[in-house]
């Protein structure tokens, strides 16, 4: 049987590494998550410790305007790219004043691929003090599949990060 205890969730680990404030904090800018990282980040209580907030830029006017993502990234790299998904974590750090920031672009589906661009297709991206870290997944499923997919790793990603720079005492 899988452990559900809150430490074994990435939302989890996230609240023992920074649910006393001293590491720093968190934002999030979502698209293709719809909001659902940052939901699961305040689904814990004391989250707010660390949860600075998060925006939600599911248009690209939006990630322009509330993420400062440049229009040029958009007109070629596409809102569904690792330039973007950089952009937004950046933008979302930026607003929030924020140590850390996540951010998830891509195609939920089940409409909106191209062959470029497959359903599934999600960019997950972290900022943090010491640089930035884009990921590319192609995850499996309806569009329900990938929301969760990408939410789940882009929690994981941040884990990661936060872990890395703790360690190094940062």
């Amino acid at each position: 049987m899988p452990d559900d205890s809150a430490d074994s969730r990435p939302e989890g680990r996230l609240l023992a590494l920074l649910g006393d404030g001293a590491h720093g904090s968190v934002a999030t800018a979502e698209s293709c998550t719809g909001g659902g990282v940052a939901a699961r980040l305040t689904g814990l209580s004391g989250s707010s410790a660390y949860v600075m907030g998060g925006i939600v830029a599911y248009s690209n006017e939006a990630k322009i305007a509330l993420l400062g993502v440049d229009p040029e990234i958009i007109a070629t790299s596409g809102a569904v790219s690792e330039p973007c998904a950089l952009a937004m974590a950046s933008g979302a750090r930026r607003a929030f004043a924020a140590t850390w920031a996540v951010s998830t672009t891509g195609i939920a589906g089940p409409t909106g691929a191209t062959p470029a661009k497959p359903v599934g297709l999600v960019y997950i991206a972290v900022a943090g003090p010491a640089g930035a870290r884009c990921e590319e997944h192609v995850f499996p499923g309806d569009r329900a599949a990938v929301t969760a997919a990408a939410t789940e790793r882009a929690l994981w990603l941040l884990v990661e990060m936060v872990e890395q720079s703790v360690g190094e005492g940062a």
